[in-house]
């Protein structure tokens, strides 16, 4: 099985970030790199990287590369925001997307990661989604999108900044994926 992991956005897209600073993408590049590390011991199962830690990658250019991949599964780490950013806000907890057509598989496997995210952090349960996001719509392939707390509400911002919070959702999100295609050691 070949998974990509996309950790999502980059080090230089605008906005997205902590009302105090902590740039989105630290946090979903450190929970890539604990699923990549917790996929090693599984036989069959090959992890590849949509994002660079040199640029920022485009939408298109992670989509395509997941497609002439020919992977089973992409996978995108998130966090989420509410209001303009700038200030504090009261949205919080955890949701996990799919594409609006909602995919058989695609409902199965976010429902098992809501679920694995949910119980781990034990932050707010926002459920499962649909969504036109460009790498739920452009991939040929299972895909789902993490959103595992929001960069706007102070306490989960704390909680994104933590390697414990970090490995927690890595641990989680691995959880629901081993689960739901019962991979073997």
């Amino acid at each position: 099985m070949k998974i990509m992991i996309d950790a999502g956005h980059g080090y230089s897209t605008p906005g997205k970030q902590t009302v105090d600073g902590m740039k989105e993408y630290e946090f979903n590049r450190a929970v890539a790199i604990e699923m990549k590390t917790r996929f090693t011991s599984y036989e069959g199962v090959t992890i590849l990287f949509s994002h660079s830690d040199e640029k920022d990658v485009p939408l298109n250019e992670r989509t395509t590369k997941a497609n002439q991949a020919k992977v089973d599964l992409f996978v995108s780490i998130h966090a989420n925001a509410h209001g303009n950013g700038k200030e504090w806000t009261s949205a919080e907890g955890i949701e996990t997307f799919i594409y609006t057509s909602r995919p058989k598989t695609a409902l199965g496997l976010a429902s098992k990661v809501q679920e694995a995210l949910v119980h781990r952090t034990c932050r707010k349960n926002r459920g499962v989604k649909s969504a036109g996001f460009h790498v739920l719509k452009a991939t040929k392939m299972t895909a789902i999108l993490c959103e595992c707390g929001f960069m706007t509400n102070k306490t989960e911002a704390k909680l994104l900044r933590t390697a414990a919070y970090q490995k927690t959702c890595a641990e989680a999100i691995f959880e629901g994926i081993e689960s739901y295609y019962k991979l073997k050691k």
